[in-house]
């Protein structure tokens, strides 16, 4: 990869089209965003925006038309990927959390948050104690031995973002994490999120339409027909 003096989230000119000619559709149009590490921002917009779209260019899903993704310092798309294996980059280097936690059901917890780090080659020991300290954090290292289903949904969400933290990535992805949890839940795991970023450091995108947790944000990206817009948003406190 190559090195910046930057750390964080930062896009320039990114653009995507899908197809050729008349029937060619441009679903992003020179985005430019940046996130500092340890602040998490909000990305809003209609469906059919370019959220996912966007987020699936910064996960390394798809491969975007032009423009530069830097991410955690290091420049990882510059007019074509600048790395070999996006597979590794997508396990060390960005977490990813869903609206739904997709959780392995044949193992406890702890082995949930210790996977990505026993494949990505740390010892199975370091692993578990990494993935303790995180439960610790997230407060549920009293359900460190439970299974999947034993668990109440916002325990479970409170799983994936430890597991998204496992490897100490710079860059962690949230799509929709709130969707699903009631409003106390939602803002619990928004709360969270916000500790964890300044606690580890890492940049976190927040895609969303759950009008709970918009206030919550000190900066939101409006996207619409493939285009941001920057504002300042409310950054209430979460109690």
């Amino acid at each position: 990869m190559t090195a910046t003096t930057d750390t964080g989230i930062h896009i320039a000119g990114l653009s995507k089209r899908y197809g050729e000619g008349d029937t060619a559709v441009d679903a992003l149009k020179d985005v430019n965003m940046s996130v500092a590490p340890g602040e998490v921002i909000g990305l809003v917009g209609p469906s059919g925006s370019g959220k996912t779209t966007l987020l699936k260019c910064l996960g390394a899903v798809i491969e975007p038309t032009r423009g530069q993704m830097t991410l955690g310092g290091e420049v990882i798309y510059d007019q074509g990927w600048k790395i070999p294996d996006l597979r590794t980059l997508r396990r060390d280097r960005i977490g990813f959390v869903f609206q739904a936690p997709y959780l392995i059901p044949f193992l406890d917890v702890t082995d949930n948050v210790a996977l990505l780090p026993m494949l990505a080659g740390h010892p199975n020991g370091e692993s578990r104690a990494r993935a303790l300290e995180l439960l610790q954090a997230l407060d549920v290292a009293h359900r460190s031995r439970a299974q999947v289903s034993e668990l109440s949904g916002g325990e479970q969400q409170r799983v994936s973002i430890a597991r998204a933290l496992a490897n100490r990535p710079p860059v962690i992805l949230a799509d929709e994490p709130t969707a699903p949890l009631d409003s106390q839940r939602a803002l619990a795991v928004m709360r969270i999120l916000n500790q964890m970023a300044r606690q580890y450091q890492t940049a976190i995108i927040v895609v969303t339409h759950d009008e709970k947790i918009i206030p919550t944000f000190k900066r939101i990206y409006h996207i619409r027909d493939g285009r941001t817009v920057e504002e300042a948003g409310e950054g209430r406190e979460i109690e």
